[in-house]
């Protein structure tokens, strides 16, 4: 007699990751296997014409694939998912379903700038028109809908700048014009904030931050509601995306512990970042998660809990301090991306053109990782000793 099966959707969150993509395991082990095929050989004629098989071309679908596809939609609370091979073209791929020449797509100004760089080149060559707008419009946003407005593009928190938006006001307002809302939901991991639940119409994610988890693979993921599902899957399969099969594995992976790295990651970032308050060189902290922070009552509203990812505003002094600083760092690596396991430190100055970045101090971006969250502190204590010598 064999086991039975639980039903993920009656489970806690927690449990739902720990089993997902359980069904394409075979053999008795606990993951699935990782298929690396192209060709997928059909038993006859009838079956080759009328592709009634499960799987009919590696592009199009394999056992590894559709576990960590299922896996995505289950953490998102979406109706189905799929998996590009960056964040960067997961965005494109969800931007280019929805949009055509002579549509209008709203923006977010605090977007993650690869995706500014989407708006103001390849669209706009196509001939769709963006315009950016204030993270905390709110339900203000109606005023900007046109009745070409397609796409409302949603980020929150925002990045760099960590400014939290109201998405039910947005998805109201979209909604009611006859528009999308996409939300990027890196941020939250799909785990910490369900978009869906919120009015999102599809959840995009950089999987290669927090799902991936282990700075060792790049992913991105598009998860849909059931109306939005099937333009986006047709459109998806005929610009030919679909993402390497060992990238996927590592993605499922990475989700089966999920809650426990969240969990480690917002211990820490709220040690650290309630310990950058205290410091004199910080003129701000940028993290939600912190009681009286900026957006914080959103935060507590609409999130399950918080991440790794804050910023700080220094308070005005020379560029090689801020160097000086940076270069200090010993557990605090310097380069893009986030969401692994390691911590790092990177410098900004946001990219603005709808609002006005007024600080005048340097920000920077930290990622808190799984380290000791005290010799996180030393470190960063390091580093503002050498800031203050070159001061």
């Amino acid at each position: 007699m064999s086991k039975t099966k639980p039903d993920l959707n009656a489970l806690s969150p927690e449990t739902r990751l720990v089993a997902a993509g359980r069904d394409y395991a075979e053999h008795g082990f606990v993951n699935p296997a990782v298929y690396h095929g192209s060709t997928v050989l059909f038993p006859d004629t009838h079956a080759l014409h009328d592709r009634s098989q499960t799987y009919v071309y590696g592009r199009r679908g394999t056992p590894t694939s559709r576990a960590v596809e299922e896996a995505v939609a289950l953490v998102e609370g979406g109706h189905n998912a799929k998996m590009a091979p960056s964040g960067l073209a997961a965005i494109s791929t969800a931007l280019l379903a929805f949009l055509k020449a002579g549509d209008h797509l709203l923006m977010v100004d605090t977007v993650y700038n690869p995706a500014r760089q989407l708006c103001d080149g390849l669209l706009k060559g196509l001939g769709i028109e963006t315009s950016y707008y204030d993270p905390l419009i709110g339900r203000a946003i109606a005023s900007l809908i046109r009745p070409n407005t397609r796409v409302v593009y949603a980020e929150s928190p925002g990045s760099q700048t960590m400014e939290v938006q109201d998405i039910p006001a947005i998805a109201e307002a979209a909604h009611k014009a006859g528009a999308l809302l996409m939300v990027d939901n890196t941020w939250g991991a799909g785990h910490y904030f369900k978009a869906f639940d919120h009015g999102a119409d599809i959840s995009i994610q950089a999987a290669t931050k927090y799902l991936v988890g282990h700075s060792d693979a790049m992913m991105g993921t598009v998860t849909c509601t059931r109306e939005t599902w099937e333009p986006f899957k047709d459109a998806y399969e005929q610009m030919g995306q679909f993402a390497g099969p060992d990238d996927m594995y590592l993605t499922l992976r990475g989700i089966h512990t999920l809650d426990v790295r969240l969990e480690r990651h917002m211990k820490n970032a709220v040690s650290v970042a309630e310990w950058l308050r205290g410091r004199a060189e910080v003129e701000t902290v940028l993290y939600p998660a912190l009681s009286n922070a900026p957006g914080h009552e959103l935060w507590k509203r609409d999130f399950r809990g918080a991440t790794g990812l804050f910023s700080i505003v220094l308070k005005p002094c020379p560029e090689k301090a801020v160097a000086a600083f940076l270069d200090r760092l010993s557990l605090f690596g310097m380069g893009y991306s986030w969401g692994g396991f390691e911590s790092l430190a990177i410098p900004f100055k946001p990219h603005r053109t709808a609002t006005t970045w007024t600080p005048e101090g340097y920000g920077i971006r930290f990622h808190i990782g799984l380290e000791n969250m005290d010799d996180l502190k030393a470190d960063l204590a390091e580093g503002f000793s050498a800031l203050n010598a070159s001061s």
